[in-house]
């Protein structure tokens, strides 16, 4: 699976682009664009891989990617079953942080707004949208001209202050990953990701990146200031989170899922990265839910 550059420049005399993106199911492409993507989720669930990061989506989530932030989403498999009672439905928005001219956002009225394109670097997921937010967004594609820049900068503003978010793709991620400088990093980022559910071998990884295994080693700790074997086992271990924050499988059934070969293994290694078993990490989550105050 082949990192790919997207296309999406804007042919319809605006300074963004806006549009209703409907399919049986999100695509798996693994794709960037210089463009920052704001994605609203209206119908589907799945995972979305955001550079490093893997993330449950679904139905009234909000999105905002950075320019050349590697991603791509993923629908769950029953929606790849032909199933006409699914489907995938997003409003999705492109634009560059100078699209209202290069100085726009850094006068000092908007650099609340400045601030949200910086932290997009990562990728931001936003929790407990309100449901008149998503309605703003579907309106704002009736609109056009001032009315329709109006709406969407009333859009940023509120994002941007909204607290309850989270960032996605690892600061080591965003300080290493040079697209532009080091095409091995894309083949091998895109092939963990299409395959950290499976065996892989350091071996596989060194041959894609046309390097002997101790070079390649020595290579991998130096730009992700971690082993191979660990970032590959961070991987699983995220996937495996989302899993049981669904809570329709088994820890066991997670487990394989996840890559692991076996329960202990799996146990062992959720406590060294998340500091608790998953019994223990799905107990918290529930009373965090529970207990979270949006206000």
């Amino acid at each position: 699976m082949k990192l790919q550059l997207a296309d999406r420049s804007n042919f319809n005399n605006s300074s963004f682009t806006t549009k209703v993106n409907e399919y049986p199911y999100f695509l798996k492409i693994w794709h960037y664009h210089p463009e920052l993507e704001l994605v609203v989720i209206l119908k589907s669930e799945g995972t979305c891989f955001v550079g490093d990061c893997s993330e449950k989506f679904q139905a009234g989530e909000i999105v905002l990617l950075g320019e050349n932030l590697p991603h791509m989403w993923l629908s769950d498999e029953d929606y790849f079953q032909f199933n006409p009672n699914l489907s995938a439905k997003a409003c999705v928005m492109h634009f560059k942080t100078d699209y209202l001219g290069s100085q726009f956002f850094v006068t000092p009225e908007m650099q609340h707004i400045y601030g949200l394109f910086e932290r997009a670097r990562n990728g931001i997921k936003f929790f407990n949208i309100d449901k008149e937010l998503i309605k703003e967004v579907t309106n704002m594609l009736k609109l056009k001209g001032f009315d329709k820049t109006l709406a969407f900068l009333t859009i940023l503003n509120k994002l941007s202050r909204h607290r309850s978010f989270k960032l996605l793709a690892s600061q080591g991620f965003i300080n290493t990953y040079e697209l532009s400088e080091n095409k091995n990093l894309d083949n091998i980022h895109a092939y963990i990701f299409k395959n950290f559910y499976k065996t892989i071998t350091l071996k596989e990884v060194a041959r894609i990146a046309h390097m002997n295994t101790s070079a390649f080693s020595r290579f991998f700790k130096r730009v992700k200031g971690t082993t191979f074997t660990r970032y590959v086992t961070e991987i699983r271990i995220g996937y495996a989170c989302k899993l049981l924050l669904e809570g329709e499988s088994s820890i066991s059934t997670v487990c394989y899922e996840s890559g692991f070969n076996n329960i202990s293994n799996f146990n062992r290694q959720f406590r060294l990265i998340m500091n608790c078993s998953p019994s223990t990490f799905l107990r918290e989550h529930k009373n965090y839910d529970r207990n979270f105050d949006t206000r």
